[in-house]
């Protein structure tokens, strides 16, 4: 009882003596059709954020097809195809979900329809060992702030661009995050714990990057046009986070389907 006393100690003093800072520009990674025009956000505390957006343009898009997220080349040359499958499943799914309150989402291209294209261009693994600690200090000293080991923890930067039916871009974004060592990041013994939640954040910043400001949010169809990237809810995955202190990824989100990307070669691979 000593002991895990003492690393829950541990971890409150080096979170509060750790300022929470903004994730460092992330440089283009050449998915994007274009980078002209990108505009840094400057009302964002933790996130990096470029983006760029044709208010005419994307007020004439109705509907949309979203494609699988991709991986570039050197996104994540640490980690399994296994755990960066579940990052980009996760990215598939929080887009769709943003982006079906604002577009008509249909499951399959069309030539009136335009594009949306995703890529992680980093996924950054989260610390497992860290991450115990932080669990053990968050069953000592509960409360909706986390503290989490500097150091230990991971991160997530992605691109996206809608392109119009005749392949022109009408909005962009470039956004990376780090989770913090103080914050709403829960701990996670996934290597992707970490990236894997903030693919929702990124979804949200899609959302409002891609849909005109004056496009009011709208009911979520039925049938679901979100449905091919897993359920909306997964009540499995707040059980154990409830009970653990722990985020586990294959419990909370949804799933792709595991290939080798082109040009990485993960670590599970010879």
């Amino acid at each position: 009882m000593k002991s895990t006393t003492r690393t829950a100690a541990l971890i409150v003093g080096l979170g509060l003596s750790a300022a929470a800072c903004a994730t460092a520009p992330e440089p283009n990674s050449g998915y994007l059709s274009t980078y002209e025009g990108m505009v840094t956000r400057s009302d964002t505390v933790r996130a990096s954020v470029r983006q760029r957006r044709d208010d005419d343009a994307a007020r004439r898009i109705e509907q949309v097809h979203i494609e699988r997220a991709e991986l570039t080349a050197d996104a994540a040359p640490a980690l399994s195809a296994e755990d960066w499958a579940l990052v980009l499943g996760e990215i598939d799914r929080q887009v769709c979900y943003e982006l079906s309150e604002r577009f008509t989402v249909v499951d399959s291209p069309a030539p009136d329809v335009a594009r949306v294209r995703l890529a992680a261009t980093r996924i950054s693994p989260t610390g497992q060992a860290g991450s115990a600690a932080s669990a053990v200090a968050g069953y000592f000293i509960p409360g909706p702030i986390g503290l989490r080991a500097p150091g230990t923890t991971g991160g997530l930067a992605a691109e996206a661009e809608m392109l119009d039916p005749e392949g022109r871009q009408v909005a962009a974004i470039v956004w990376a995050r780090n989770a913090t060592v103080i914050g709403t990041d829960d701990p996670s013994l996934s290597r992707v714990g970490d990236a894997h939640q903030l693919a929702e954040v990124f979804g949200d910043m899609v959302g409002d990057a891609f849909a005109p400001a004056d496009r009011k949010p709208r009911a979520i169809a039925d049938p679901d046009p979100c449905a091919r990237f897993g359920p909306r809810t997964r009540p499995e995955g707040f059980v154990v986070r409830a009970v653990t202190g722990l985020y586990q990824p294959e419990l909370s989100g949804g799933r792709k389907p595991v290939e080798t990307p082109p040009d990485a070669q993960p670590d599970d691979q010879p």
